[in-house]
Order: structure tokens, then C-alpha cells, then sequence
């Protein structure tokens, strides 16, 4: 299956966050790296006051269980620090399980798949607010031109957002896992 995750960090050396994130997420078998998107920096949303995000996308081809890549993905986040303390309060690593496609599954006719959907509170897909947040859409666009959520194209969802507060940080750019 498609697997998209969205990664964010605004705590300590932010990339390096970011490109250990990745590094670590594929250092297993079952995730086989496809794209990165570029790096965004990003005004917060929602949640107390708190220094601007970095954001990326990564698309991968995963062989996990939903649940397994939940797990993996929430023990990378716990690997660099990260801290449940305050809902969308500032944090070291993010790590969002976005979407799942089947590509088997039917879907548009377009090649992406049907999404997995899934409403176990544990793990909700695809992500319930992905289609309202321009951090993960933009991104995401770019790694996955042709990207899909529920159907529609991500850059239909996008173009009714507000992306003034996401910019591209051309001069950080992010690997592929080492």
C-alpha cells in the first residue's frame, strides 16, 4: 500500500529532526522509501504560542499492518523526545500517519488506489483534518503530484485552504534514508 506521512518538528535542530525521522522510519523492513517533498517552515495551528514548524511529506510503499506503521511511527517520535504534554503544543518530532491506499482497491481510475478507511480511535484514517490543512497538503503535492485523499485531488482541497503561512525553505532539503 501508499503510505503518506507527514513529519513536523519546532523544537531543537529541526531538520536534522526531520531527516533522522526518515532515516529511522525506513531502518526497518516494511516501508520501501518512494519521495520526499521539500521543506516547509510553518506558522503554528492552533494550541498554545510556540516558534514556527519545519514540515515535510514522505510517500512510501508499506507491507505493515495500519496499526504497525501507527506504531513505528509513534516510536520514532519517542526516539527523539517527543513529549505528549499539551495538545498541539510545541514538539520535537510529529510523525502523522495521513493516508493508506490500496492500489488494489479500486479507487478514482487515476492509479492511486482506494483509501483505507479506518475509524478505530487509535488510529483514524485517513487523517481526519488532512483535507483542511495546507502544512500537509502543499507538501504533499509536491512529493505526489497526482496524490488523491478520499477521491478528490489534493490540489483540488488545496486550492480552497489558506497557504500564505506555509512557505518552502529552498535552502534545507531533505535525503533519502541513508
Amino acid at each position: 500500500m501508499k503510505a503518506v506521512l507527514a513529519l513536523g518538528s519546532n523544537l531543537g535542530d529541526r531538520l536534522g529532526t526531520l531527516q533522522g525521522a526518515i532515516d529511522s522510519l525506513f531502518g526497518a523492513p516494511g516501508l520501501e522509501f518512494v519521495a520526499v517533498s521539500p521543506v516547509y517552515e510553518t506558522d503554528p495551528v492552533g494550541g498554545p504560542e510556540q516558534d514556527p514548524y519545519l514540515n515535510a511529506v514522505v510517500v512510501a510503499e508499506s507491507s505493515l499492518e495500519p496499526r504497525t506503521l501507527l506504531d513505528r511511527a509513534q516510536g520514532v517520535e519517542n526516539a527523539f523526545g517527543r513529549v505528549r504534554a499539551e495538545r498541539w503544543g510545541p514538539r520535537t518530532l510529529d510523525v502523522d500517519l495521513i493516508a493508506l491506499q490500496d492500489p488494489a482497491g479500486g479507487g478514482t481510475g487515476d492509479g492511486a488506489g482506494a483509501d483505507v478507511v479506518s475509524d478505530d480511535p487509535l488510529l483514524t484514517l485517513p487523517h481526519p483534518r488532512a483535507h483542511e490543512r495546507a502544512f500537509v497538503l502543499v507538501p504533499w503535492l509536491q512529493a505526489d503530484p497526482g496524490a488523491t485523499l478520499l477521491g478528490r485531488p489534493v490540489a483540488e482541497l488545496l486550492a480552497g485552504l489558506d497557504k500564505g503561512y506555509v512557505r518552502l525553505r529552498a535552502d534545507l532539503t531533505l535525503q533519502a534514508p541513508a
